[in-house]
């Protein structure tokens, strides 16, 4: 009985709204954009947050970066000077061979020298690594292969381009088994790499070229530059000594990856007399992202949220004037045995067909938006099940709510001043 007298107060409601057609269309339009903003902008951030959180954990969020930090030089004078700085072997000993949880390590060493193919010259990041690189880092090949133990052996004069090296030294042919030059030195090249994740710290230097990153065995690096690395620069020949500029610390389980960390900085600060170090752990950095990710899904939603809100006083606004038009047909059926039961129902109905319809409909915009950012702007959006489910929950809400005043006015009318209305 109940379910009867609903549905044909729903139809009543509908024929009702359809005798303003435009009215009923506009009011919608509030609550058509406040839930399709919503759903779109929660897509919006929940891509921006998804990337970034894969990016970080490609870099892998079981590993501990750490870095070799220059001094500062701004009060060093002009000339020759050694600079002795950064990670050194006995801090890389101590955590392979004295932290608990340390599935294993890999050095990096970068050369400041320039590479050469024929007539192309240009000065990326030469790095003397281990075969292990690939492993702890989550890298992966595009053609060829990566540094071997062999290699690493024989001190063999082989090198792996990174993807931004590749494409600026061989442009139009296949790198693989051509050979580069690294300073006065000639390499085979046996393998190129598909494009790295950047992360803090990996920019340029003023007044230096990056173009990208090329890879050889740890000890053919070693063998030819030795302890001290030569650097030229405008009025001054600086001589670094230093031993490693990167550790890439692989730490066996994901719980032990903050006391690994912890532990890193405790050893660093204790056997280093400057902060010539820096510490990146992709976990932590995901776990700020994931809270960040929360804070900016709850402005992105507050900022929609009043969409609808304005939306919702769209609609209380329409039907005041409707309950105001309507006034006699009030008083009409109250006079033949309407109860106020049966007014605010009615009302009630008119205000939630009118926030659901724009609801649905702003769910299929809230869909087609996304799709079209990812499309035109190459930004990537991911529209979660819980927010058309969310948005849908409020525009409904906002139905209930906004209408329960105009309804409340209708049903408290006096029948007989109603019935006089003109």
């Amino acid at each position: 009985m109940i379910s009867v007298g609903i549905q044909r107060a729903v139809r009543l409601g509908i024929r009702s709204l359809l005798l303003h057609k435009l009215r009923s269309a506009l009011t919608t339009l509030g609550v058509l954009f406040g839930v399709s903003s919503v759903i779109a902008m929660l897509a919006i951030g929940e891509g921006a947050s998804e990337e970034a959180q894969e990016q970080i954990r490609r870099l892998g969020s079981q590993n501990v970066i750490l870095r070799s930090v220059k001094p500062n030089e701004e009060n060093a004078s002009s000339g020759a000077r050694v600079l002795t700085f950064g990670l050194t072997h006995e801090d890389y000993d101590r955590i392979v061979n004295t932290f608990p949880g340390v599935k294993g390590a890999v050095p990096i060493r970068e050369i400041p020298d320039e590479v050469r193919h024929g007539q192309i010259e240009i000065t990326p990041r030469v790095l003397c690594t281990t075969p292990d690189y690939l492993r702890v880092t989550g890298r992966e090949m595009s053609r060829g292969r990566f540094i071997s133990e062999v290699d690493e052996e024989t001190i063999a004069n082989v090198c792996v381009l990174g993807h931004e090296t590749a494409r600026e030294l061989f442009p139009l042919k296949d790198p693989l088994d051509e050979r580069v030059r690294i300073g006065a030195d000639y390499f085979r090249v046996v393998g190129t790499l598909l494009p790295r994740v950047r992360l803090m710290g990996d920019a340029a230097e003023a007044g230096s070229e990056v173009t990208g990153e090329i890879f050889i065995p740890r000890s053919t690096g070693s063998s030819w530059w030795g302890e001290m690395l030569a650097r030229r620069r405008a009025g001054s020949f600086d001589m670094q000594e230093i031993d490693y500029h990167e550790i890439i610390v692989d730490v066996g389980d994901q719980d032990n990856v903050l006391f690994v960390a912890n532990a890193c900085r405790e050893m660093l600060a204790r056997n280093h007399k400057t902060r010539d170090y820096e510490i990146v752990v992709p976990l932590e950095l995901m776990l700020r992202r994931e809270e960040t990710k929360r804070i900016f899904n709850i402005v992105l939603g507050s900022i929609a949220g009043i969409s609808l809100l304005v939306g919702g006083i769209g609609i209380m606004n329409v039907m005041l004037a409707t309950v105001t038009e309507r006034t006699r047909e009030i008083g009409i059926r109250r006079a033949l045995g309407a109860k106020r039961r049966h007014i605010v129902t009615q009302f009630l109905v008119e205000t939630v067909v009118l926030s659901v319809g724009g609801g649905l409909l702003g769910i299929v915009l809230g869909l087609i938006i996304p799709t079209a950012i990812e499309h035109f702007a190459n930004m990537r959006t991911i529209v979660t099940p819980d927010a058309p489910i969310f948005a849908f929950m409020i525009s409904a809400g906002i139905g209930v709510i906004f209408g329960i005043y105009p309804a409340w006015r209708a049903a408290n009318m006096d029948p007989v001043e109603a019935l006089r209305h003109e």
